[in-house]
């Protein structure tokens, strides 16, 4: 006989920690609406992900692929060679980057990269990224236990710190210093390019220097898609760490496949950590995204990513000025970053939108200074997202937020 089961729960063993900010968004709609985010009749613009349909002038997406016996066997630990080599021929093309598939490592997702480039950090070494930046970040660099220090990135600089601040961040450290960077920025869009960007790079490639470079919405810039990758002369000789994702550009979060550009050996250490801790990723996968850049297609898709969108963030930003929201965005990414008017608060704003199966992201999940029970400098902030939008749902978006307002 089987004794009685205890109806005291046992301590637990996990250490706890809230879900991230995107998804502590998308859980309180869901219990608001009992309705995922997403889902149709609901109105996504907190949400991260691009349309997942053909695009105006883009490639159709593949609807299947063709598996062999040899495609179910276990995965390579830093990605399949056809997909590595055609990573490296996408940036050798567009950025004259200098690499091989040997300086390729493929992760479960764009953020499954950043984590693992993060929690393989030797001790003691000192982040540095921009106080307002993507919300992920916060929960990586509390979970590892690395200390961070914040280059100013606020309403006072319009979001977009300048080199000297840059600067004046890192002088006070000692030791091994790492920049983390999303660029374009998530949730504002500000994008850095050219000479800037150069200064960065160059800025993080010297003794005791790194850098990691998210680069998931590299097509989404207006003029022309940039990547750091066009400012390394030799990334051997750095501990510079480019990551891409098929997640936004390709337009397949789902498929889940994201990579690492870096030094043949910090890739060597990838394969080391997936022989153990991640076991490679979904062949299936990677060989439904090698197909998406094959040279023609994703210059095409390139094109019509860096058309559509820049159309979107045009026709959006007129219409939410014309609400009164002040815009602080950038020439980058699927977002709008905006203040409320008055003296609304996004949380707030959102418990409205909910009522009509909508909401944002508030700005304060981007604060990466935000302390326990404090107000955030970015309370009355939102990004709201235009990435998962058709272009006919325009006039109906509006009426929702003009409703919410008043």
């Amino acid at each position: 006989m089987y004794p009685a089961k205890m109806k005291r729960q046992a301590k637990m063993i996990l250490k706890q920690f809230p879900p991230m900010g995107v998804y502590e968004t998308l859980f309180k709609f869901l219990d608001a609406t009992s309705k995922f985010m997403g889902d149709p009749s609901t109105h996504p613009w907190a949400q991260g992900y691009p349309l997942t349909k053909q695009l105006p002038g883009g490639p159709p997406l593949p609807s299947s692929i063709e598996l062999v016996y040899t495609d179910l066997k276990y995965p390579k630990p830093t990605g399949e060679i056809g997909l590595r080599e055609a990573l490296a021929n996408y940036y050798n093309r567009f950025y004259d980057a200098g690499i091989t598939p040997d300086h390729v490592a493929v992760f479960a997702g764009g953020r499954a990269g950043i984590l693992v480039t993060l929690l393989l950090l030797r001790q003691g070494t000192s982040i540095v990224l921009e106080e307002t930046e993507y919300t992920p970040y916060y929960d990586m660099l509390r979970l590892v236990g690395h200390d961070f220090h914040l280059i100013p990135c606020n309403a006072a600089n319009r979001f977009r710190p300048s080199t000297a601040e840059y600067a004046e961040a890192i002088a006070q450290l000692h030791g091994d210093v790492m920049l983390v960077k999303s660029n374009p920025c998530n949730p504002t869009g500000m994008m850095t390019a050219g000479d800037e960007l150069r200064d960065r790079v160059q800025m993080f490639s010297g003794e005791n220097r790194a850098a990691l470079f998210d680069e998931a919405y590299e097509f989404y810039c207006d003029p022309e898609p940039e990547s750091a990758l066009r400012h390394i002369d030799n990334i051997d000789a750095t501990n510079i760490f480019v990551i891409g994702a098929a997640t936004k550009g390709l337009q397949v979060p789902g498929m889940r496949i994201g990579w690492v550009i870096a030094a043949k050996e910090h890739i060597n250490v990838f394969r080391n950590y997936s022989s153990f801790g991640m076991g490679g990723v979904s062949r299936p996968s990677q060989l439904y995204v090698t197909e998406l850049l094959e040279p023609k297609r994703v210059e095409q898709a390139r094109n019509a990513v860096n058309s559509y969108f820049t159309s979107q963030r045009n026709r959006y930003a007129e219409g939410l000025t014309g609400l009164d929201f002040e815009l602080f965005t950038g020439n980058g990414g699927f977002y709008h970053w905006a203040r409320l008017p008055g003296m609304l608060t996004a949380d707030d704003f959102n418990k409205r939108l909910f009522e009509h199966n909508a909401g944002i992201l508030p700005g304060r999940l981007c604060d990466m200074k935000r302390e326990e029970g404090q107000p955030s400098s970015l309370d009355r902030f939102m990004r709201f997202s235009f990435g998962p939008l058709e272009a006919d749902s325009f006039e109906s978006d509006m009426q929702i937020l003009r409703a919410s307002l008043t």
